[in-house]
């Protein structure tokens, strides 16, 4: 039988058996025909088709971390925990007035930065009952004979309430006041929380407490950013420009600063009590100072207009101290007493 003469194109090159390879039933990975094709995930994507999460990777924007901003939040957190410290280091029975003007300060800035950053509605009138709940707030520190931390949550509470009644006069401030019930209760417990450095001053062995606790707070706000600046990773999230190495040894070194000054102050400091205060007080202040970001970064990607940049690289140093407060008078009268 002659051989035959060879053709041009086979039937069964490569191009046509990939073609009836298309055609054909799906099979199995066993080795057998199935009646459905293969899952996307197994033979891959076609004609063009991109993989989700491919797509949801290149969607994640990466924030770079500017190290001067960075270097500029540890200064402003060092400031404000040194003027906190002094503040209280030189009040006495006949000067606590300068110092609650010093706090009253600190309240204003509290109120502009987070004011801004979470626009309740009615933020003017959100802003004023604060201004007045701080004013409060620190007359009853100051004043009153027996310092304790009840009128101050009196305080917290009205100003609540008159807050949020302010957002419902107006029918286009009705219609987002539950959205912002949150973020009100956090503006006026903020400010009113500040006064508890004044109350603390006031007892045995507050003054002592407030400069074991505000040093961990500062130590780790500031060494958090700074490291920061300089090693910014693992990275927390894309969208946040903070790194995990620095919130850890962060709260450790505000930890080893506050273990370090209950070994030399007196009874009834030691070592370990000064570590607990600092470790309870550090890990709060670099979580809400975290959660500062996220929440920034949450208004951002929902295409909220930006916060003004004042005001929202205070938030972090200024929320850290605010909420760190109620932990340290926690301590200290139970803890400590």
């Amino acid at each position: 039988m002659l051989p035959s003469a060879p053709r041009e194109n086979d039937s069964w090159d490569d191009d046509v058996s990939r073609e009836i390879a298309r055609s054909a039933p799906g099979r199995s990975s066993s080795g057998f025909y199935a009646g459905a094709p293969e899952p996307a995930s197994r033979i891959g994507s076609r004609d063009g088709e991109v993989d989700e999460e491919e797509e949801i990777e290149e969607e994640i924007p990466v924030v770079p971390v500017r190290r001067q901003l960075s270097v500029a939040i540890a200064g402003f957190a060092g400031l404000l925990g040194v003027g906190l410290i002094l503040g209280a280091q030189t009040s006495g029975p006949d000067a606590r007035l300068p110092y609650a003007i010093v706090v009253f300060g600190v309240q204003l800035l509290y109120i502009l930065a987070f004011t801004m950053a979470i626009r309740p509605p009615a933020a003017g009138t959100v802003a004023g009952v604060c201004v007045a709940a701080a004013a409060v707030a620190d007359y009853l520190a100051v004043s009153r004979e027996q310092a304790g931390i009840l009128p101050l949550l009196f305080v917290a509470a009205g100003g609540y309430v008159l807050a949020v009644a302010g957002q419902l006069i107006r029918p286009d401030d009705r219609l987002h006041f539950r959205d912002s019930l949150s973020g009100t209760l956090l503006i006026v417990v903020g400010v009113v929380s500040f006064a508890q450095v004044i109350v603390l001053t006031r007892q045995p062995v507050g003054t002592q407490a407030v400069l074991v606790c505000l040093t961990a707070v500062a130590v780790a706000v500031l060494a958090s950013h700074l490291i920061d600046a300089v090693f910014p990773k693992p990275r927390i999230a894309p969208q946040v420009p903070r790194g995990a190495t620095g919130i850890i040894v962060g709260a450790m070194l505000g930890t080893l600063a506050a273990a370090t000054l209950g070994s030399v102050l007196v009874l009834p400091f030691t070592p370990a009590k000064g570590a607990v205060l600092g470790f309870v007080v550090a890990g709060i202040a670099e979580l809400v100072d975290l959660a500062v970001n996220y929440s920034e970064v949450g208004r951002r990607m929902a295409g909220s207009t930006p916060t003004f940049w004042v005001a929202r690289h205070m938030q972090g140093p200024l929320g850290a101290f605010a909420l760190a407060l109620p932990g340290a008078y926690v301590m200290t009268a139970f803890f400590l007493s």
